[in-house]
């Protein structure tokens, strides 16, 4: 993958993926963080990259995993919290629904919940998403079930999500 190309997959996929880390671990900041270091390592195996069947799923695996790493470290005291010396960016907030949703999916086990974003969020079908969590389809079948079931009444519920009894957004 030459510089050119890179940028060109960078400019399409920055967004999406950030957005789909997000909705996986619940903080835009640090899924940001994660999608520009995870696109700072893919830049350094842009030539396996560029063999990849899919280099957008090899990005927002590796910035997953740096999430949790994040999340570990953080959570033992082994670092501070992250000290941000840029500018805040201006970026529009997000829809009602849209932060409902995120704050629903933080309620759910993190395996249902990373299902249910790589399969709706993702587009990714039941197989793909099986072999990016390094499970058996069954096991995705069962998480999305149980997920979606949980999510739903989460959101149908107005003092919890605020939105009215059967919108579905995932």
């Amino acid at each position: 993958m030459d510089e050119r190309e890179f940028d060109d997959f960078y400019t399409a996929s920055f967004e999406r993926i950030t957005a789909q880390v997000y909705a996986m671990i619940g903080n835009r900041d640090e899924a940001q963080e994660c999608v520009q270091e995870a696109f700072v390592r893919a830049w350094a195996h842009r030539r396996t990259l560029r063999k990849a069947e899919h280099p957008e799923a090899w990005v927002r695996t590796t910035a997953y995993r740096l999430a949790v790493s994040r999340w570990r470290r953080t959570t033992r005291g082994r670092r501070p919290a992250d000290r941000a010396v840029a500018l805040p960016t201006a970026a529009a907030p997000p829809s009602e629904a849209h932060v409902a949703v995120v704050a629903a999916l933080k309620k759910l086990p993190e395996p249902q919940r990373r299902a249910l974003v790589l399969h709706h969020m993702c587009d990714l079908p039941v197989q793909a998403v099986a072999h990016e969590m390094g499970v058996p389809e069954g096991t995705v079948k069962a998480r999305l079930s149980r997920g979606r079931a949980a999510l739903a009444a989460l959101l149908s519920d107005d003092t919890n999500g605020g939105l009215q009894e059967g919108a579905s957004h995932v």
